[in-house]
């Protein structure tokens, strides 16, 4: 997305309300509020207080870089995850009450108002369990990309946009896109070598299917078996996967498969 597209975004109430929870223990401790929330307590940070938030910048920083935020929302959503958990911390170190209520808050928007999700159009196939790899191996003349995601995890929702732009472009009848939420069907990611828990570098992954096998994945292993950096840009997966030579490689095809069976009907005719 362009940086405008990005701050429209921004306004969505999931953005709002997640930054305001990120926030709202400093807030509180730095504003007026400070002596309704934590009447009759010091309104300066306790070296306890400084301690959590200085490791919970640490972390958001590291899994920033481990998990590759480029654009603006994502770093926000990852951010605002961990900071959320830190928020918990410090909630419950200065009243259990409070932190009792920030859960509870925390919990009714995350129920009500969930992550914004793409919803242009796209030509992609949603799988579920075991249908992907049934789908996968019943025709083998068509060539299958494959995006295993998570629906919770920040870096496969920046990515749907990119995926489904690429789906309308060179989606064929032999060349088709399919998506699969592993964090919702574990088995698919077990079987498909996908780890799926929050401080997994492999989310999202894309994969491509020839002849109903895998020829090439993106993250991938490096020759010390450690997963190389993949940035889902529209500009690097049109690199990494070929897609202009993969489109007219089988656009050929599909025309030779048509002249063929129009001879066939000919020669019965």
């Amino acid at each position: 997305m362009s940086l405008k597209e990005d701050l429209v975004q921004l306004l969505h109430p999931y953005y709002i309300t997640n930054i305001l929870l990120s926030l709202s223990f400093v807030v509180c401790k730095t504003t007026p509020l400070c002596h309704i929330v934590f009447a009759g307590e010091s309104c300066e940070f306790s070296m306890w207080e400084s301690e959590v938030m200085f490791f919970m910048l640490v972390v958001i920083m590291f899994r920033s870089r481990k998990t590759d935020s480029r654009s603006m929302l994502s770093y926000i959503s990852l951010a605002s995850m961990y900071a959320k958990v830190g928020n918990v911390i410090l909630w419950f170190s200065s009243d259990p009450i409070q932190g009792i209520v920030y859960c509870i808050i925390s919990l009714i928007i995350f129920l009500i108002i969930g992550e914004p999700v793409y919803k242009g159009p796209e030509a992609i196939t949603y799988f579920r369990a075991n249908a992907l790899d049934d789908e996968i191996v019943k025709d083998p003349s068509v060539t299958w990309l494959i995006a295993y995601y998570a629906a919770w995890n920040p870096q496969c929702t920046s990515f749907a946009h990119v995926f489904a732009k690429l789906s309308n472009e060179y989606a064929l009848e032999n060349l088709k896109f399919g998506k699969i939420d592993v964090g919702r069907y574990p088995d698919v990611a077990k079987k498909h070598h996908i780890n799926i828990t929050a401080f997994s570098v492999q989310l999202p992954t894309v994969s491509i299917f020839k002849n109903g096998k895998e020829v090439m994945r993106r993250p991938c292993l490096d020759s010390k078996g450690k997963f190389q950096k993949f940035y889902f840009t529209e500009d690097n997966m049109r690199a990494a996967f070929d897609l202009n030579n993969l489109h007219s490689e089988c656009q050929k095809s599909l025309l030779a498969k048509k002249k063929n069976k129009k001879e066939d009907h000919e020669k019965k005719d």
